[in-house]
Protein backbone atom coordinates (compact mmCIF):
# COMPACT_ATOMS: atom_id res chain seq x y z
CA UNK A 1 0.00 0.00 0.00
CA UNK A 2 1.29 3.35 -0.72
CA UNK A 3 -0.61 4.93 2.33
CA UNK A 4 -0.51 3.34 5.31
CA UNK A 5 -0.28 3.68 9.56
CA UNK A 6 3.75 4.65 9.06
CA UNK A 7 3.26 6.93 6.52
CA UNK A 8 4.19 10.40 8.56
CA UNK A 9 4.04 14.29 7.73
CA UNK A 10 8.19 13.94 7.17
CA UNK A 11 7.73 11.22 4.57
CA UNK A 12 5.04 13.18 3.12
CA UNK A 13 7.36 16.68 3.09
CA UNK A 14 9.71 14.65 0.89
CA UNK A 15 8.00 12.80 -1.43
CA UNK A 16 6.31 16.21 -2.36
CA UNK A 17 10.02 17.88 -2.31
CA UNK A 18 10.77 14.97 -5.02
CA UNK A 19 7.70 15.25 -6.85
CA UNK A 20 8.42 19.03 -7.69
CA UNK A 21 11.75 18.14 -9.13
CA UNK A 22 10.55 15.51 -10.88
CA UNK A 23 7.96 17.23 -12.10
CA UNK A 24 10.28 20.08 -13.53
CA UNK A 25 11.94 18.06 -15.44
CA UNK A 26 9.17 16.11 -16.83
CA UNK A 27 7.68 19.31 -18.75
CA UNK A 28 10.41 19.51 -20.85
CA UNK A 29 11.09 15.73 -21.76
CA UNK A 30 7.61 15.34 -22.50
CA UNK A 31 7.28 17.68 -24.94
CA UNK A 32 10.79 16.61 -26.18
CA UNK A 33 10.22 13.29 -26.44
CA UNK A 34 6.67 13.53 -28.41
CA UNK A 35 8.59 16.02 -30.57
CA UNK A 36 11.10 12.67 -31.12
CA UNK A 37 8.42 10.34 -31.71
CA UNK A 38 7.13 12.75 -34.57
CA UNK A 39 3.49 13.78 -32.73
CA UNK A 40 2.19 16.57 -31.25
CA UNK A 41 4.07 17.52 -27.80
CA UNK A 42 0.52 17.78 -25.86
CA UNK A 43 0.68 14.17 -26.06
CA UNK A 44 4.07 13.90 -24.35
CA UNK A 45 2.68 16.02 -21.31
CA UNK A 46 -0.55 13.86 -21.43
CA UNK A 47 2.06 10.48 -21.02
CA UNK A 48 3.62 12.58 -18.27
CA UNK A 49 -0.27 12.73 -16.49
CA UNK A 50 -1.68 9.52 -17.16
CA UNK A 51 1.02 7.26 -17.69
CA UNK A 52 2.88 7.97 -14.43
CA UNK A 53 -0.28 8.94 -12.51
CA UNK A 54 -1.74 4.89 -12.94
CA UNK A 55 1.73 3.07 -12.88
CA UNK A 56 2.35 4.83 -9.60
CA UNK A 57 -0.45 3.38 -8.31
CA UNK A 58 -0.12 0.00 -9.27
CA UNK A 59 3.38 -0.59 -9.04
CA UNK A 60 5.79 -2.11 -6.91
CA UNK A 61 8.82 0.12 -7.01
CA UNK A 62 8.85 2.64 -4.80
CA UNK A 63 10.77 5.39 -6.81
CA UNK A 64 10.18 4.27 -9.85
CA UNK A 65 8.34 7.39 -12.61
CA UNK A 66 6.83 6.17 -15.59
CA UNK A 67 5.93 8.02 -18.42
CA UNK A 68 7.52 9.44 -22.03
CA UNK A 69 10.86 7.84 -22.62
CA UNK A 70 13.59 8.19 -25.11
CA UNK A 71 13.79 4.69 -26.28
CA UNK A 72 10.00 4.28 -26.18
CA UNK A 73 9.70 7.23 -28.78
CA UNK A 74 12.30 6.32 -30.99
CA UNK A 75 10.19 2.90 -31.36
CA UNK A 76 7.04 4.90 -31.23
CA UNK A 77 8.35 7.05 -34.38
CA UNK A 78 9.67 4.19 -36.26
CA UNK A 79 5.73 2.24 -35.86
CA UNK A 80 4.36 5.49 -37.78
CA UNK A 81 6.82 5.95 -40.21
CA UNK A 82 4.76 5.04 -42.85
CA UNK A 83 2.19 7.99 -42.06
CA UNK A 84 3.16 10.89 -44.55
CA UNK A 85 3.74 14.43 -42.37
CA UNK A 86 0.43 15.89 -43.52
CA UNK A 87 -1.57 12.49 -41.94
CA UNK A 88 -0.99 14.08 -38.09
CA UNK A 89 -4.43 13.37 -37.05
CA UNK A 90 -4.36 9.11 -38.52
CA UNK A 91 -0.78 9.24 -37.08
CA UNK A 92 -2.42 10.13 -33.42
CA UNK A 93 -5.08 7.85 -33.66
CA UNK A 94 -2.62 4.87 -34.49
CA UNK A 95 -0.32 5.92 -31.28
CA UNK A 96 -3.41 5.96 -28.89
CA UNK A 97 -4.14 2.07 -31.02
CA UNK A 98 -0.32 1.23 -30.30
CA UNK A 99 -0.74 2.57 -26.85
CA UNK A 100 -3.83 0.03 -25.92
CA UNK A 101 -2.12 -2.83 -27.69
CA UNK A 102 1.48 -2.41 -25.78
CA UNK A 103 -0.59 -2.34 -22.56
CA UNK A 104 -2.77 -5.69 -23.33
CA UNK A 105 0.49 -6.95 -23.95
CA UNK A 106 2.06 -6.06 -20.80
CA UNK A 107 -1.05 -7.35 -18.94
CA UNK A 108 -0.75 -10.32 -20.00
CA UNK A 109 2.91 -11.14 -19.41
CA UNK A 110 1.29 -10.41 -15.50
CA UNK A 111 -1.86 -12.58 -15.90
CA UNK A 112 0.68 -15.31 -17.16
CA UNK A 113 3.38 -14.74 -14.67
CA UNK A 114 5.54 -13.91 -17.45
CA UNK A 115 7.68 -11.06 -15.78
CA UNK A 116 10.12 -13.13 -13.92
CA UNK A 117 11.57 -14.13 -17.41
CA UNK A 118 12.75 -10.70 -17.89
CA UNK A 119 15.50 -11.80 -15.55
CA UNK A 120 16.86 -13.51 -18.20
CA UNK A 121 17.52 -10.86 -21.05
CA UNK A 122 21.08 -9.91 -20.25
CA UNK A 123 22.04 -6.53 -19.15
CA UNK A 124 24.48 -7.13 -21.95
CA UNK A 125 21.55 -6.64 -24.41
CA UNK A 126 20.00 -3.54 -22.49
CA UNK A 127 23.04 -1.52 -22.80
CA UNK A 128 23.37 -2.44 -25.72
CA UNK A 129 20.03 -1.15 -26.86
CA UNK A 130 20.48 2.02 -24.94
CA UNK A 131 23.16 2.72 -27.12
CA UNK A 132 21.65 2.34 -29.97
CA UNK A 133 18.96 4.38 -28.87
CA UNK A 134 21.09 7.33 -27.97
CA UNK A 135 22.93 7.36 -30.94
CA UNK A 136 19.49 7.10 -32.88
CA UNK A 137 18.65 10.10 -30.87
CA UNK A 138 21.47 11.79 -31.18
CA UNK A 139 21.05 11.90 -35.17
CA UNK A 140 17.27 12.43 -35.42
CA UNK A 141 18.08 15.99 -33.67
CA UNK A 142 20.45 17.21 -36.13
CA UNK A 143 18.95 18.68 -38.09
CA UNK A 144 16.53 20.67 -35.66
CA UNK A 145 20.10 21.83 -33.40
CA UNK A 146 21.14 23.38 -36.88
CA UNK A 147 18.25 24.65 -38.00
CA UNK A 148 17.63 22.48 -41.14
CA UNK A 149 14.18 21.06 -42.68
CA UNK A 150 14.03 17.17 -42.28
CA UNK A 151 14.16 15.63 -45.76
CA UNK A 152 13.12 12.13 -46.55
CA UNK A 153 10.80 9.84 -44.93
CA UNK A 154 10.48 7.65 -41.54
CA UNK A 155 10.75 4.68 -44.35
CA UNK A 156 13.92 5.48 -45.06
CA UNK A 157 17.33 4.85 -42.97
CA UNK A 158 18.04 7.27 -40.54
CA UNK A 159 21.81 7.54 -41.78
CA UNK A 160 20.54 8.40 -45.68
CA UNK A 161 17.90 11.00 -44.00
CA UNK A 162 20.61 12.36 -41.98
CA UNK A 163 22.51 12.61 -45.37
CA UNK A 164 19.75 13.97 -47.45
CA UNK A 165 18.80 16.99 -44.94
CA UNK A 166 22.50 18.18 -44.63
CA UNK A 167 22.29 17.95 -48.54
CA UNK A 168 18.81 19.23 -49.54
CA UNK A 169 17.46 20.75 -45.55
CA UNK A 170 18.69 24.47 -47.20
CA UNK A 171 21.38 25.92 -45.25
CA UNK A 172 22.04 25.84 -41.08
CA UNK A 173 20.08 28.41 -39.25
CA UNK A 174 23.04 30.25 -37.57
CA UNK A 175 20.26 31.65 -34.96
CA UNK A 176 19.52 27.70 -34.62
CA UNK A 177 22.84 27.36 -33.82
CA UNK A 178 23.06 29.52 -31.03
CA UNK A 179 19.87 28.72 -29.50
CA UNK A 180 21.20 24.79 -29.31
CA UNK A 181 24.82 25.52 -28.44
CA UNK A 182 23.18 27.97 -25.14
CA UNK A 183 20.74 25.71 -24.47
CA UNK A 184 23.71 23.16 -24.18
CA UNK A 185 25.67 25.20 -21.90
CA UNK A 186 23.34 25.99 -19.52
CA UNK A 187 22.23 22.58 -18.90
CA UNK A 188 25.65 21.45 -18.31
CA UNK A 189 26.73 24.43 -15.92
CA UNK A 190 23.32 24.71 -14.28
CA UNK A 191 23.38 20.49 -13.66
CA UNK A 192 27.15 21.13 -12.20
CA UNK A 193 25.91 23.94 -9.46
CA UNK A 194 22.89 21.42 -8.45
CA UNK A 195 25.25 18.53 -8.14
CA UNK A 196 27.74 20.83 -6.12
CA UNK A 197 25.19 22.51 -3.69
CA UNK A 198 22.91 19.66 -3.69
CA UNK A 199 19.65 22.30 -5.00
CA UNK A 200 16.91 20.64 -6.41
CA UNK A 201 17.21 19.25 -10.15
CA UNK A 202 15.70 21.76 -12.04
CA UNK A 203 18.67 22.19 -14.40
CA UNK A 204 17.15 20.99 -17.90
CA UNK A 205 13.56 23.08 -16.90
CA UNK A 206 15.31 26.40 -16.06
CA UNK A 207 17.76 25.96 -18.97
CA UNK A 208 14.53 25.70 -21.43
CA UNK A 209 12.45 28.73 -19.63
CA UNK A 210 15.94 30.79 -19.98
CA UNK A 211 16.71 30.31 -23.26
CA UNK A 212 12.82 30.61 -24.60
CA UNK A 213 12.69 33.62 -22.98
CA UNK A 214 15.91 35.20 -24.24
CA UNK A 215 14.34 34.00 -27.98
CA UNK A 216 11.11 35.81 -27.14
CA UNK A 217 13.04 39.22 -26.08
CA UNK A 218 14.93 39.10 -29.38
CA UNK A 219 11.70 38.41 -31.20
CA UNK A 220 12.84 34.89 -32.52
CA UNK A 221 9.85 33.43 -31.57
CA UNK A 222 7.55 35.53 -32.30
CA UNK A 223 5.39 35.39 -35.63
CA UNK A 224 6.25 38.47 -38.28
CA UNK A 225 3.34 40.10 -40.64
CA UNK A 226 3.66 36.95 -42.31
CA UNK A 227 2.47 34.63 -39.43
CA UNK A 228 6.15 32.88 -39.37
CA UNK A 229 8.74 32.99 -36.72
CA UNK A 230 12.44 32.86 -37.32
CA UNK A 231 13.11 29.90 -35.20
CA UNK A 232 10.59 27.08 -35.37
CA UNK A 233 9.10 26.15 -32.30
CA UNK A 234 8.07 22.98 -30.42
CA UNK A 235 4.03 23.68 -31.56
CA UNK A 236 0.86 24.84 -28.62
CA UNK A 237 -0.06 22.66 -26.15
CA UNK A 238 -3.41 23.52 -25.27
CA UNK A 239 -4.33 24.60 -21.61
CA UNK A 240 -6.55 21.04 -20.67
CA UNK A 241 -5.87 18.01 -19.69
CA UNK A 242 -6.16 14.82 -21.26
CA UNK A 243 -9.72 13.44 -22.07
CA UNK A 244 -11.61 10.27 -22.60
CA UNK A 245 -10.73 8.87 -26.36
CA UNK A 246 -11.62 5.88 -28.15
CA UNK A 247 -8.90 5.17 -30.32
CA UNK A 248 -9.65 4.11 -34.21
CA UNK A 249 -9.12 0.72 -34.86
CA UNK A 250 -8.46 -0.30 -38.73
CA UNK A 251 -7.96 -4.12 -39.48
CA UNK A 252 -4.58 -2.89 -41.53
CA UNK A 253 -3.00 -0.79 -38.08
CA UNK A 254 -3.30 -4.02 -36.44
CA UNK A 255 -1.89 -5.53 -38.28
CA UNK A 256 1.23 -3.00 -39.15
CA UNK A 257 1.75 -2.07 -35.51
CA UNK A 258 1.65 -5.64 -34.15
CA UNK A 259 5.42 -6.09 -34.18
CA UNK A 260 6.12 -2.52 -33.09
CA UNK A 261 3.53 -3.32 -30.06
CA UNK A 262 5.29 -6.62 -29.27
CA UNK A 263 9.01 -4.57 -28.94
CA UNK A 264 7.77 -1.65 -27.19
CA UNK A 265 6.26 -4.07 -24.64
CA UNK A 266 9.43 -5.84 -24.14
CA UNK A 267 11.39 -3.13 -24.23
CA UNK A 268 9.40 -1.02 -21.94
CA UNK A 269 9.29 -3.29 -19.35
CA UNK A 270 12.95 -4.40 -19.96
CA UNK A 271 13.19 -1.04 -19.44
CA UNK A 272 10.95 -0.22 -16.24
CA UNK A 273 12.57 -3.49 -14.13
CA UNK A 274 15.86 -2.86 -14.90
CA UNK A 275 16.01 0.90 -13.52
CA UNK A 276 13.34 -0.53 -10.39
CA UNK A 277 16.53 -3.25 -9.95
CA UNK A 278 18.89 -0.52 -10.37
CA UNK A 279 17.64 1.41 -7.39
CA UNK A 280 15.94 -1.33 -5.23
CA UNK A 281 19.80 -2.76 -5.11
CA UNK A 282 20.61 0.54 -2.77
CA UNK A 283 17.29 0.86 -0.98
CA UNK A 284 17.12 -3.16 -0.22
CA UNK A 285 13.48 -3.15 -1.37
CA UNK A 286 12.16 -6.46 -2.36
CA UNK A 287 9.87 -6.46 -5.74
CA UNK A 288 7.39 -7.73 -7.04
CA UNK A 289 8.04 -8.37 -10.84
CA UNK A 290 4.88 -9.31 -12.07
CA UNK A 291 2.77 -6.59 -10.33
CA UNK A 292 5.18 -4.71 -11.54
CA UNK A 293 4.76 -6.00 -15.09
CA UNK A 294 0.43 -5.48 -14.15
CA UNK A 295 1.27 -1.65 -13.48
CA UNK A 296 3.17 -1.24 -16.92
CA UNK A 297 0.47 -2.68 -18.82
CA UNK A 298 -2.15 -0.96 -17.30
CA UNK A 299 -0.98 2.35 -17.31
CA UNK A 300 -0.45 2.00 -20.96
CA UNK A 301 -3.54 0.75 -21.45
CA UNK A 302 -5.25 3.50 -19.65
CA UNK A 303 -2.67 5.87 -21.66
CA UNK A 304 -4.19 4.80 -24.89
CA UNK A 305 -7.73 5.73 -23.93
CA UNK A 306 -6.17 9.45 -22.49
CA UNK A 307 -4.82 10.44 -25.85
CA UNK A 308 -0.87 9.84 -24.02
CA UNK A 309 1.99 8.40 -25.59
CA UNK A 310 3.29 5.31 -24.46
CA UNK A 311 5.57 5.05 -22.00
CA UNK A 312 7.52 3.42 -19.37
CA UNK A 313 10.22 3.87 -16.60
CA UNK A 314 12.10 6.63 -16.96
CA UNK A 315 15.58 6.32 -15.88
CA UNK A 316 16.37 10.39 -15.44
CA UNK A 317 13.22 11.07 -13.47
CA UNK A 318 13.52 8.27 -11.56
CA UNK A 319 16.65 8.55 -10.24
CA UNK A 320 15.69 12.37 -9.42
CA UNK A 321 13.13 11.18 -7.53
CA UNK A 322 15.26 8.67 -5.52
CA UNK A 323 18.35 11.22 -5.27
CA UNK A 324 15.73 13.92 -4.13
CA UNK A 325 14.52 11.95 -1.15
CA UNK A 326 11.71 10.36 -2.31
CA UNK A 327 9.98 7.61 -0.07
CA UNK A 328 7.07 6.07 -1.75
CA UNK A 329 5.19 5.54 -4.78
CA UNK A 330 2.86 8.79 -3.98
CA UNK A 331 5.69 11.21 -5.26
CA UNK A 332 4.93 9.42 -8.79
CA UNK A 333 1.23 10.33 -7.74
CA UNK A 334 2.09 14.16 -6.72
CA UNK A 335 4.52 14.01 -10.15
CA UNK A 336 1.86 13.56 -12.24
CA UNK A 337 -0.55 15.97 -10.41
CA UNK A 338 2.02 18.67 -10.72
CA UNK A 339 2.31 18.31 -14.36
CA UNK A 340 -1.66 18.41 -14.82
CA UNK A 341 -1.26 21.77 -13.03
CA UNK A 342 1.53 23.01 -14.65
CA UNK A 343 -0.02 22.34 -18.14
CA UNK A 344 -3.23 23.97 -17.07
CA UNK A 345 -1.02 27.27 -16.11
CA UNK A 346 1.42 26.99 -18.57
CA UNK A 347 1.07 25.08 -21.65
CA UNK A 348 -0.15 27.97 -23.86
CA UNK A 349 3.59 29.49 -23.50
CA UNK A 350 5.04 26.75 -24.89
CA UNK A 351 4.41 28.08 -28.38
CA UNK A 352 7.19 29.94 -27.37
CA UNK A 353 9.61 27.42 -27.44
CA UNK A 354 12.05 26.80 -29.88
CA UNK A 355 12.38 23.42 -31.10
CA UNK A 356 16.24 24.25 -31.43
CA UNK A 357 15.94 24.31 -27.51
CA UNK A 358 14.63 21.10 -26.94
CA UNK A 359 16.87 19.53 -29.81
CA UNK A 360 19.90 20.24 -27.53
CA UNK A 361 18.31 18.81 -24.28
CA UNK A 362 17.68 15.40 -26.10
CA UNK A 363 20.93 15.50 -27.67
CA UNK A 364 22.40 16.14 -23.75
CA UNK A 365 20.04 13.39 -23.22
CA UNK A 366 21.68 11.13 -25.73
CA UNK A 367 25.15 11.71 -24.74
CA UNK A 368 23.97 11.09 -20.73
CA UNK A 369 22.98 7.37 -21.96
CA UNK A 370 26.11 6.52 -22.99
CA UNK A 371 27.41 5.00 -19.61
CA UNK A 372 30.92 4.29 -20.94
CA UNK A 373 31.99 2.68 -17.66
CA UNK A 374 29.52 -0.26 -17.92
CA UNK A 375 30.41 -0.36 -21.76
CA UNK A 376 33.73 -0.34 -20.56
CA UNK A 377 33.44 -2.88 -18.05
CA UNK A 378 31.09 -5.33 -20.16
CA UNK A 379 32.99 -5.70 -23.28
CA UNK A 380 36.10 -6.60 -20.98
CA UNK A 381 33.87 -9.05 -18.49
CA UNK A 382 33.42 -11.89 -21.12
CA UNK A 383 33.59 -12.65 -24.69
CA UNK A 384 29.37 -13.48 -24.53
CA UNK A 385 28.65 -10.27 -22.78
CA UNK A 386 30.45 -8.24 -25.62
CA UNK A 387 29.25 -10.03 -28.53
CA UNK A 388 25.80 -9.34 -27.01
CA UNK A 389 26.54 -5.63 -26.56
CA UNK A 390 28.32 -5.35 -29.75
CA UNK A 391 25.25 -7.38 -32.00
CA UNK A 392 22.28 -5.53 -29.60
CA UNK A 393 24.23 -2.12 -30.64
CA UNK A 394 24.88 -2.89 -34.30
CA UNK A 395 21.20 -3.91 -34.79
CA UNK A 396 19.87 -0.89 -33.20
CA UNK A 397 21.77 1.29 -35.89
CA UNK A 398 21.36 -1.32 -38.70
CA UNK A 399 18.20 -2.32 -38.34
CA UNK A 400 16.11 0.03 -36.06
CA UNK A 401 15.37 -0.05 -32.51
CA UNK A 402 12.06 -2.02 -32.92
CA UNK A 403 13.94 -4.70 -34.50
CA UNK A 404 17.38 -4.51 -32.01
CA UNK A 405 15.31 -5.06 -29.26
CA UNK A 406 14.01 -8.26 -30.93
CA UNK A 407 17.71 -9.73 -31.60
CA UNK A 408 18.63 -8.89 -28.75
CA UNK A 409 16.03 -11.41 -26.77
CA UNK A 410 16.89 -14.10 -29.48
CA UNK A 411 20.51 -13.36 -28.48
CA UNK A 412 19.99 -13.74 -24.63
CA UNK A 413 18.50 -17.08 -25.20
CA UNK A 414 20.81 -18.05 -28.07
CA UNK A 415 23.63 -17.27 -25.03
CA UNK A 416 21.66 -18.42 -21.65
CA UNK A 417 20.23 -21.80 -23.04
CA UNK A 418 23.64 -23.20 -23.97
CA UNK A 419 25.18 -22.05 -20.72
CA UNK A 420 22.69 -23.39 -18.71
CA UNK A 421 22.48 -26.96 -20.61
CA UNK A 422 25.94 -27.36 -19.46
CA UNK A 423 25.98 -30.49 -17.19
CA UNK A 424 29.20 -31.51 -15.19
CA UNK A 425 30.10 -34.83 -14.10
CA UNK A 426 33.74 -35.85 -11.57
CA UNK A 427 34.60 -39.26 -10.62
CA UNK A 428 35.04 -39.04 -7.05
CA UNK A 429 36.23 -41.06 -4.18
CA UNK A 430 36.02 -41.60 -0.06
CA UNK A 431 39.84 -41.47 0.84
CA UNK A 432 41.62 -42.37 3.85
CA UNK A 433 40.40 -39.95 6.41
CA UNK A 434 36.61 -40.22 5.18
CA UNK A 435 36.00 -37.45 2.72
CA UNK A 436 34.73 -37.68 -0.30
CA UNK A 437 36.28 -35.98 -3.05
CA UNK A 438 36.90 -35.71 -6.44
CA UNK A 439 39.73 -38.87 -7.87
CA UNK A 440 43.02 -37.58 -8.64
CA UNK A 441 44.58 -39.46 -11.78
CA UNK A 442 47.02 -40.88 -9.09
CA UNK A 443 44.22 -42.19 -7.10
CA UNK A 444 44.04 -46.06 -7.49
CA UNK A 445 40.41 -47.30 -9.31
CA UNK A 446 38.33 -48.76 -6.93
CA UNK A 447 37.10 -52.23 -8.13
CA UNK A 448 33.63 -52.78 -6.11
CA UNK A 449 32.36 -49.18 -6.24
CA UNK A 450 32.35 -46.61 -8.85
CA UNK A 451 31.00 -43.16 -7.92
CA UNK A 452 30.39 -40.02 -10.03
CA UNK A 453 28.86 -36.80 -8.85
CA UNK A 454 26.94 -34.58 -11.44
CA UNK A 455 25.75 -30.98 -11.37
CA UNK A 456 23.45 -28.68 -13.39
CA UNK A 457 19.92 -28.39 -14.78
CA UNK A 458 18.34 -31.10 -15.48
CA UNK A 459 16.33 -29.79 -18.30
CA UNK A 460 15.21 -30.72 -21.66
CA UNK A 461 18.28 -28.32 -23.05
CA UNK A 462 20.61 -30.46 -21.30
CA UNK A 463 19.43 -33.83 -22.48
CA UNK A 464 22.27 -35.14 -24.92
CA UNK A 465 25.10 -33.73 -21.80
CA UNK A 466 23.34 -35.79 -19.24
CA UNK A 467 23.07 -38.72 -21.92
CA UNK A 468 26.84 -37.97 -22.64
CA UNK A 469 27.71 -38.33 -19.18
CA UNK A 470 25.32 -41.33 -18.00
CA UNK A 471 27.37 -43.02 -21.17
CA UNK A 472 30.91 -42.34 -19.66
CA UNK A 473 29.56 -43.87 -16.32
CA UNK A 474 28.03 -46.97 -17.97
CA UNK A 475 31.36 -47.72 -20.29
CA UNK A 476 34.03 -47.02 -17.11
CA UNK A 477 31.70 -49.16 -14.85
CA UNK A 478 31.51 -52.03 -18.05
CA UNK A 479 35.53 -51.56 -18.67
CA UNK A 480 36.49 -52.12 -15.24
CA UNK A 481 34.33 -54.89 -14.34
CA UNK A 482 32.18 -52.72 -11.40
CA UNK A 483 29.01 -53.93 -10.30
CA UNK A 484 27.88 -50.86 -8.35
CA UNK A 485 27.71 -47.44 -9.13
CA UNK A 486 26.49 -44.46 -6.88
CA UNK A 487 25.03 -41.19 -8.28
CA UNK A 488 25.92 -38.26 -6.42
CA UNK A 489 22.58 -35.90 -6.99
CA UNK A 490 23.25 -33.20 -4.76
CA UNK A 491 23.92 -30.26 -7.00
CA UNK A 492 21.31 -30.85 -9.78
CA UNK A 493 18.28 -28.79 -10.27
CA UNK A 494 14.96 -29.00 -11.84
CA UNK A 495 14.39 -31.96 -13.06
CA UNK A 496 11.96 -32.08 -16.03
CA UNK A 497 10.34 -35.09 -17.90
CA UNK A 498 13.34 -35.20 -20.40
CA UNK A 499 15.67 -35.96 -18.14
CA UNK A 500 13.86 -37.72 -16.04
CA UNK A 501 13.04 -40.24 -18.81
CA UNK A 502 16.92 -40.41 -19.48
CA UNK A 503 17.52 -41.23 -15.83
CA UNK A 504 14.74 -44.38 -15.24
CA UNK A 505 15.91 -45.66 -18.49
CA UNK A 506 19.50 -45.83 -17.49
CA UNK A 507 18.67 -47.21 -14.28
CA UNK A 508 16.53 -50.13 -15.82
CA UNK A 509 19.29 -50.93 -17.93
CA UNK A 510 22.19 -50.67 -15.24
CA UNK A 511 19.67 -53.23 -13.50
CA UNK A 512 19.50 -55.36 -16.50
CA UNK A 513 23.03 -55.21 -17.07
CA UNK A 514 23.75 -56.70 -13.78
CA UNK A 515 24.75 -53.65 -12.18
CA UNK A 516 23.07 -51.74 -8.96
CA UNK A 517 22.78 -48.32 -9.47
CA UNK A 518 22.66 -45.83 -5.96
CA UNK A 519 21.63 -42.20 -5.79
CA UNK A 520 22.57 -40.21 -2.86
CA UNK A 521 21.94 -35.87 -2.54
CA UNK A 522 18.92 -36.42 -3.58
CA UNK A 523 17.05 -32.76 -3.00
CA UNK A 524 13.30 -32.45 -2.63
CA UNK A 525 11.93 -31.42 -6.34
CA UNK A 526 13.85 -34.62 -7.44
CA UNK A 527 12.47 -37.03 -4.46
CA UNK A 528 8.59 -35.67 -5.31
CA UNK A 529 9.21 -36.40 -8.95
CA UNK A 530 10.26 -39.89 -8.08
CA UNK A 531 6.91 -40.11 -5.98
CA UNK A 532 4.36 -38.35 -8.93
CA UNK A 533 6.43 -40.90 -11.47
CA UNK A 534 5.99 -44.01 -9.06
CA UNK A 535 9.73 -44.68 -9.66
CA UNK A 536 9.05 -46.78 -5.72
CA UNK A 537 7.29 -49.49 -7.74
CA UNK A 538 10.37 -50.98 -9.78
CA UNK A 539 13.71 -48.59 -8.01
CA UNK A 540 14.22 -50.25 -4.10
CA UNK A 541 13.65 -47.76 -1.75
CA UNK A 542 17.21 -48.42 0.27
CA UNK A 543 18.77 -47.49 -3.78
CA UNK A 544 18.12 -43.67 -2.85
CA UNK A 545 19.34 -41.33 -0.32
CA UNK A 546 17.95 -38.16 0.51
CA UNK A 547 20.41 -35.09 1.30
CA UNK A 548 20.12 -34.63 4.99
CA UNK A 549 21.22 -31.30 6.96
CA UNK A 550 23.08 -33.65 9.71
CA UNK A 551 26.08 -34.29 10.60
CA UNK A 552 27.27 -37.49 7.77
CA UNK A 553 25.75 -36.41 4.21
CA UNK A 554 24.03 -38.91 2.50
CA UNK A 555 26.86 -39.91 -0.10
CA UNK A 556 28.92 -41.49 2.83
CA UNK A 557 25.50 -42.99 4.68
CA UNK A 558 25.18 -44.33 0.86
CA UNK A 559 28.83 -45.61 0.64
CA UNK A 560 28.36 -47.41 4.08
CA UNK A 561 25.36 -48.85 3.06
CA UNK A 562 26.80 -50.78 -0.37
CA UNK A 563 30.07 -51.58 1.69
CA UNK A 564 27.81 -53.21 3.90
CA UNK A 565 25.76 -54.77 1.41
CA UNK A 566 28.97 -55.84 -0.45
CA UNK A 567 30.49 -57.91 2.62
CA UNK A 568 26.92 -59.23 3.55
CA UNK A 569 27.00 -60.92 -0.80
CA UNK A 570 30.62 -61.94 -0.80
CA UNK A 571 31.05 -63.64 2.99
CA UNK A 572 34.13 -61.45 3.70
CA UNK A 573 34.96 -57.74 4.18
CA UNK A 574 35.10 -55.27 1.20
CA UNK A 575 38.00 -53.56 -0.48
CA UNK A 576 37.65 -50.23 0.72
CA UNK A 577 37.82 -50.49 4.70
CA UNK A 578 38.23 -46.59 4.46
CA UNK A 579 34.82 -46.58 5.13
CA UNK A 580 35.51 -47.03 8.83
CA UNK A 581 36.68 -43.79 9.72
CA UNK A 582 34.25 -40.78 10.43
CA UNK A 583 32.85 -38.40 7.36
Amino acid sequence: MIWNTQYSADKLKRDVIAALTVAAISLPQGMAYALLAGVDPKYGLYSAIMVTFVASIFGSASHLINGPTSAISLVVFAALAHFDPDQRIEAAEAMFLLGVMVGSIQILISVFRLGDLTRYISESVILGFMSAAALVLAIGQISNALGLSSKGTGTQHILYRLWLTLKQGNIVHVKAIAVSVSTLFLAIGLRKIVQRYKLPQFDMFVSLLIVALAAFALGWTVPDVNGKAALSIAGTVPASLPTAHIPSVKPQWVFELAPDALAIAFLGLLEALAIAKSIANQTKQPLNYNRQCLAEGLANLTGGFFQSLPGSGSLSRSAINFQSGAVTRFSGIITAVFVALAVLLFAPLSRYVPTAALAALLLLTAFRLFDLCRIRYTIRSTWVDAAAYVVTAISGIAFGLDIAILIGVGVSILLFVPRAAKLKSNELIVDLYGVVRERLESDPFNKDLLIYDFEGELFFGAAPELQRHLILVERTAKSRGVAHVLLRLKRVRHPDAVSLEMLEHFLRQSESDGVSVWLSGLQPDLLEAFDRLKFSDWLPSDRTFASHLDYNSSTINAVRYIKNEISQKNDQPSSFEVLNYQA
